[in-house]
């Protein structure tokens, strides 16, 4: 069994990337500028905001936090996204979700300019990766594709099944794993809540990606031997007895799992970390884009 070490791959990308800053920072250009805009107080997304400002200093972007509190009114939402679509310094940004239930998450991601759209959300972005043009890609799925790629995992032919059908990972990586190309010509099946019978498919299957959000929902007995497993869930679990009161828990049941598979992602230090590194390698294409239309 082979470890899929997100940990590993994205040190290694962001150290490339670090290597590119560098550069330009030598010829006197201007370095990518990543933003997040946060509403409210939500742990989780504070500490995956934090991850994400810690990972741009560390690689020599400049980064701007913009934390707005959770009464925070749609409308004035909305006009900090306008100012950072007209900020010319500014290459991308992120609006953090969720946002608080009285404002309209579509409404504020469909603001967002698709230039400057690295969580690659924007329905244009989503359309154009499913056409493979060049595009952002949304941050998971395309950490999800790297991770294959860079450990040479054959997907060619292989049968896939995706669990969950979200916009952000599900929907998305059943694209890419079809597509022509370096992590793909799989053929693949899209299973979510009404499907019947999931472990007949995933028995069946060369790959399995759950992103589901259960935990330990994908069990020993729903996976054939040799198949290659990555864990998207997340799940906090609440638990008295940690100091944090809770403890992260993926969808693949991974001591049971891991004995059967032949590539197998961690949960934790699997995709999450990928998936950083990937919103980071967007900001980097989206200044070069913004360079090249200057």
């Amino acid at each position: 069994m082979t470890l899929l070490d997100g940990k590993k791959i994205s040190n290694e990308i962001k150290n490339e990337i670090a290597a590119e800053v560098a550069e330009m920072k030598a010829r006197g250009e201007k370095v990518p500028h990543l933003a997040a805009v946060l509403v409210g107080n939500d742990g989780a997304s504070l500490t995956y905001v934090g991850s994400k400002v810690r990972a741009c200093k560390r690689i020599g972007f400049d980064s701007t936090l913009k934390q707005l509190p959770e009464e925070t009114s749609e409308a004035e939402l909305l006009q900090v996204v306008r100012e950072l679509n007209e900020d010319s310094d500014i290459d991308g940004y992120i609006v953090q979700l969720p946002l608080p239930k009285h404002i309209d998450e579509e409404k504020i991601l469909m603001a967002v300019h698709p230039d400057k759209d690295v969580d690659g959300f924007h329905p244009t972005n989503f359309g154009k990766m499913a056409l493979q043009m060049e595009t952002f890609i949304s941050a998971t799925p395309f950490g999800i594709m790297e991770l294959l790629k860079r450990y040479e995992v054959e997907t060619s032919g292989k049968h896939a099944v995706v669990i969950g059908r979200s916009n952000i990972v599900g929907r998305p990586i059943s694209i890419l794993l079809s597509q022509k190309g370096a992590a793909g010509n799989a053929t693949v099946t899209l299973t979510h809540s009404r499907t019947q019978d999931i472990a007949a498919l995933t028995r069946q299957a060369d790959i399995v990606v759950s992103a589901l959000g259960i935990p330990n929902f994908l069990k020993a007995d729903m996976v054939k031997d040799g198949a290659v497993i990555i864990d998207v869930g997340i799940t906090r679990v609440p638990d008295e007895s940690r100091e944090r009161g809770y403890y992260i828990c993926g969808d693949v049941d991974y001591e049971a799992v891991s004995q059967k598979a032949s590539y197998i992602t961690p949960g934790p230090g699997g995709v999450g970390p990928m998936t950083i590194a990937m919103l980071l390698k967007n900001t980097l294409l989206a200044r070069e884009r913004h360079q090249a239309g200057n």
